[in-house]
C-alpha cells in the first residue's frame, strides 16, 4: 500500500502546529499581525509545504533539501516565536509549547531524512549489474627502456637561440 503526503506523521504534526500558529496569530492586532505575526505564519506554514515538496520530488537529493528547507523554516518559526513572546503577543507558556512541539518536529525530520539517506544507500548497492570499465595499466619502464626526457638537450639549445622580444 502506497502512503499518500497527507499520511505523514511529520506532515500532520506540521499541519497541527501551523493551524494552531494561525489561530493564534488571527487574534492579534493589525499591527502585530502584519509585522510579527505574517512572518511567523509564513515560516510555520513553510515548515509542512517544504515536507510536502520533498514529498513529490523523486531524487533523494532533492528530497532531503526540501526536508532541510523545512527544518530552517522550523528554526525560523521558533525565532519568530520568540519575538512575539518577548513583545507580549504569545504568553510564555504557549510559546514554551510551541517551541517543545517543534523540538518533536525537528527530530521527526532529522529522524526522516535519516532514513532517506539510508535508502539511498540501499538502492545504491542494490544487486542491479553495474557496468565498468577495467582500469587503466600504467607501465613504467625499466632501466632497459628508459624514459626519454621531456626537455632535450637540442631542445634547451634551441630555446637559448631563440631572441628574446
Amino acid at each position: 500500500m502506497t502512503l499518500k503526503f497527507e499520511e505523514l506523521r511529520v506532515l500532520q504534526a506540521a499541519e497541527g502546529i501551523a493551524d494552531a500558529v494561525w489561530r493564534q496569530v488571527a487574534q492579534w492586532n493589525a499591527f502585530a499581525r502584519d509585522t510579527v505575526g505574517s512572518q511567523t505564519v509564513r515560516a510555520t506554514d513553510s515548515i509542512g509545504a517544504n515536507i510536502a515538496e520533498a514529498f513529490g520530488r523523486f531524487h533523494f537529493g532533492e528530497k532531503l533539501n526540501f526536508l532541510y528547507y523545512a527544518r530552517g523554516s522550523l528554526f525560523e518559526t521558533k525565532y519568530w516565536l520568540n519575538r512575539a513572546s518577548v513583545r507580549g503577543l504569545v504568553p510564555a507558556n504557549q510559546a514554551q509549547e510551541y517551541a517543545s512541539q517543534l523540538s518533536d518536529l525537528a527530530r521527526q525530520l532529522n529522524t526522516f531524512a535519516a532514513d532517506l539517506k539510508t535508502q539511498r544507500r540501499g538502492a545504491s548497492t542494490s544487486s542491479t549489474p553495474t557496468v565498468r570499465e577495467s582500469p587503466p595499466e600504467y607501465i613504467v619502464g625499466g632501466a632497459d627502456d628508459p624514459t626519454p626526457p621531456l626537455i632535450t638537450a637540442e631542445y634547451l639549445a634551441w630555446l637559448a637561440s631563440v631572441p628574446n622580444p
